[in-house]
């Protein structure tokens, strides 16, 4: 008998198809067993134990609506109710309590009242003659905005009621001559 031996290009064919296909197989195992590794991110686990609680509960409202069917409804309620508080019981459990802390909110300072730019401005002229002040520490004394206090004593400098010290961060302002005389005679200097 003769067995005819086939070309040794058909051979070579054979076996690079033999081995791609091993090869094909490994990267598709590698690739398969990635896949199913992936590590679950937390908002999809808290979405899956919402939903198996969810299913809990449904299985506990079939299985009452079973034993109706099948029990006298008192004899229902008796099993019914201990499986609802059980269940109960434990989201009490797992859920921890809240506890809110509120800090002790600080007594409000007594605001100015509400007046002109003539009254507002002989205060903080009262306030700075006695020594330089920021403007900062007007704010706080008068009890308005940073923005209000800033434009007021912007105001006052450009006028010439008030000194501006530019060698100091943060500015300190003090009363000039001009100032003094708007203020008139006063005997004694406001203070804070």
């Amino acid at each position: 008998m003769l067995v005819e031996i086939p070309d040794p290009q058909v051979i070579a064919y054979v076996i690079v198809a033999f081995v791609v296909g091993v090869f094909g197989m490994m990267i598709y195992g590698k690739i398969k067993a990635l896949s199913t590794q992936k590590t679950a991110d937390p908002a999809s686990l808290s979405r899956l134990e919402y939903y198996e609680r969810q299913l809990i509960d449904m299985k506990i409202r079939l299985d009452a609506m079973d034993l109706e069917e099948k029990l006298p409804e008192e004899s229902v309620l008796t099993k019914v109710e201990p499986v609802l508080e059980k269940r109960v019981e434990k989201q009490v459990q797992r859920e921890p309590e809240e506890v809110k802390i509120e800090p002790a909110k600080p007594a409000p300072k007594p605001r100015m009242p509400n007046m002109g730019f003539e009254g507002i401005a002989e205060h903080v002229l009262g306030l700075i003659t006695a020594k330089e002040m920021t403007s900062r520490d007007i704010q706080i004394t008068i009890g308005r905005s940073r923005e209000h206090t800033s434009r007021l004593m912007k105001r006052l400098f450009e006028e010439g009621y008030v000194q501006r010290n530019n060698k100091t961060k943060p500015f300190t302002y003090q009363i000039t001559e001009k100032g003094k005389a708007k203020l008139g005679n006063q005997e004694q200097p406001i203070t804070a």
